[in-house]
């Protein structure tokens, strides 16, 4: 899965087997999941 780091906003692959989650070039520790541009509608009855 992709996330985003939110200091530097690169795309950072996390690996779970790796205990620590951090960005892997600054070293931050707060990532977001990347969306999809993708938008989905649903019909409303």
């Amino acid at each position: 899965m992709v996330y985003k780091c939110t200091r530097c906003k690169r795309p950072v692959e996390i690996d779970y087997q790796y205990s620590g989650i951090r960005c892997p070039y600054c070293g931050h520790r707060i990532l977001v999941k990347e969306r999809p541009v993708l938008v989905k509608r649903v019909k409303a009855e």
